[in-house]
């Protein structure tokens, strides 16, 4: 049994499949991807990586599940050894093997017509990942986290179109899922902010599993005593977006970064074992070897400086109206003087898909989420657009959009 200390979640037990795991390539190269792409640069703290976070993903999966174990009437097998628990445990912890450098800041621009998770599942079907399940999986396999984590078709009648299956799925992959409680608990501890901060005990306390009686799905709800902590889960996340994930440098030095890679031609690797080659070390020393005013822009914070921002909530009309004013801008300023971020996020949202997050009421009634919270009820979607210009023409740009936008 590994033992690994944890600054969110104290010791994290890791079990012989597991332990093999997160000595493998693929895991250890996580380490140097940063969890938040360049957000290190605007918040010091915010060193921590992919590596951190999968294991934290990971003990969550255990928790999560053996809350919805004691109360699922048999809809899930007890016991640290379930192969099931052992099962969502392993896909939270390598959910995030696909993550391209920088994590999100530019994680779609692959050689092939795919995306970081597609990278995710060509790693755990790697010869390495295999072996290792081969030697310590006892019965489990790859394709079985693969299959967990939506990589797979599920067969009718079978295990994995079961209800058990899809409420695992839901553990690592759901709108409450493992995923986000932990990157919002560590999220804010390495920014230094308390916006990530949420009761985990209490919504732990008061999960359970759910079959929804107009969808026929089973997913994760809680019951009504646990709404005022989920409520501040998604307060959390909604204020994290707002105030760190789209903080105002950091969009810029993610637009810096991508119009590097667009100049350059570079793309990832879609072959798994070049990949691993690909980490925020490497691109960091090449991006410092290079001569480009946006490599430059990155790695020695001499980003343009923001010219022009609308309101953090925009109507589809105010979207539709601003989208309008940019083709004049670039013709009059030309493009390459011109950085525009849309940043876009319904983090409220509990249940746009299929499976939505229900309260079992005292009576033992059900409801939807944004139904039973007056609180997500009125909160809106983050939509808002930024221009970024270089110094000398900041007040000309800015000048021209307050009098086309006001």
């Amino acid at each position: 049994m590994l033992s690994i200390r944890d600054p969110v979640h104290g010791f994290i037990r890791a079990d012989a499949l597991e332990a093999a795991l997160i000595a493998s390539r693929p895991f250890q190269r996580l380490r140097f991807i940063h969890q938040l792409g360049f957000t290190f640069l605007v918040y010091p703290g915010a060193e921590h990586s992919r590596f951190s976070h999968a294991l934290g993903a990971m003990h969550l999966a255990g928790r999560v599940y053996d809350a919805l174990c004691g109360k699922g009437d048999g809809l899930l097998p007890a016991g640290p050894r379930a192969a099931e628990r052992r099962l969502v445990r392993a896909a939270a912890l390598l959910h995030d093997l696909g993550h391209a450098p920088f994590s999100h800041s530019a994680e779609e621009l692959f050689e092939e017509a795919i995306d970081h998770e597609e990278m995710t599942r060509r790693l755990i079907s790697a010869p390495e990942i295999e072996s290792i399940f081969a030697r310590h999986g006892e019965g489990l396999t790859t394709a079985g986290v693969i299959r967990l984590l939506g990589g797979g078709p599920g067969r009718e009648g079978g295990p994995r179109d079961s209800a058990g299956h899809r409420l695992l799925a839901q553990v690592v992959s759901g709108e409450l899922d493992v995923d986000k409680m932990d990157y919002l608990l560590r999220d804010g501890l390495y920014c230094g902010v308390r916006y990530g901060s949420y009761d985990l005990e209490r919504l732990l306390d008061t999960m359970l599993p759910l079959e929804d009686p107009e969808r026929g799905e089973w997913g994760i709800g809680v019951e009504e005593g646990g709404v005022h902590a989920l409520e501040a889960l998604v307060m959390a996340r909604y204020y994290m977006f707002t105030q760190v994930y789209f903080n105002v440098t950091g969009k810029a030095l993610e637009l810096h970064f991508n119009a590097w890679l667009a100049e350059t031609g570079r793309r990832w690797a879609g072959d798994p074992e070049r990949f691993v080659g690909e980490d925020d070390v490497s691109i960091w020393t090449t991006m410092r070897r290079s001569q480009s005013p946006h490599a430059r822009a990155v790695t020695a914070r001499e980003h343009f400086p923001l010219a022009f921002e609308t309101r953090e909530h925009l109507s589809r009309e105010e979207k539709d109206r601003f989208e309008a004013l940019v083709p004049g801008l670039v013709e009059r300023f030309g493009g390459g003087n011109l950085l525009l971020s849309n940043s876009a996020k319904d983090p409220h949202l509990m249940g746009r898909g299929r499976i939505r997050v229900l309260v079992r009421r005292f009576d033992g009634s059900l409801e939807p989420m944004e139904r039973a919270s007056q609180f997500i009820r009125h909160l809106a979607r983050i939509d808002r657009y930024r221009v970024y210009t270089p110094a000398p023409l900041r007040e000309a740009v800015a000048a021209s959009l307050r009098e086309r936008w006001e």
